[in-house]
């Protein structure tokens, strides 16, 4: 199963780097940027994350919500979230359904056979909750476009 554009986004329920349940219900009204990443501590995953970081204010402004989802677990994840005082959600999908949900999931990561860590990927989704705008990485060292993806939550209903 793949997330498509114009479809509902999948709903969730993991935890956060805290042992908190977040469910994808508190995006409602809002839009999300959704940034699967395969690996906390990874350079590029950090890079990724604290470009995010560095540019939350500009998406508050447009009402929209970012989170962090990886198949690390909330652990790794906290401590990931504490060292790059990353300041918005972090998610630990270890039971991968969601990088299902979402068509996202990448087995053999790595070269680590048997590991499945989520592809790198962004999915905008509008206030109507259906995906509005995505990007998948087909190279995990791929840094998304990060300006294409301020345009597509602005654009997002």
């Amino acid at each position: 199963m793949s997330a498509e554009i114009g479809s509902a986004a999948p709903a969730f329920n993991l935890l956060d780097t805290d042992g908190n349940e977040y469910n994808s219900s508190e995006l409602a009204s809002k839009k999300a940027v959704i940034a699967f990443f395969p690996a906390a501590f990874s350079g590029v995953c950090q890079e990724e994350l604290c470009t995010l970081r560095d540019t939350i204010a500009d998406y508050s402004a447009i009402n929209a919500e970012i989170i962090g989802i990886s198949t690390d677990g909330r652990f790794a994840n906290g401590a990931f979230r504490d060292a790059n005082n990353i300041n918005f959600p972090i998610l630990s999908d270890y039971k991968q359904t969601t990088i299902n949900d979402f068509g996202v999931a990448w087995p053999d990561f790595a070269g680590m056979d048997g590991y499945t860590a989520a592809r790198r990927s962004i999915f905008v989704v509008g206030t109507d909750g259906s995906i509005s705008w995505k990007w998948l990485s087909d190279v995990p060292s791929d840094l998304p476009p990060f300006d294409e993806i301020k345009s597509a939550v602005e654009a997002a209903g």
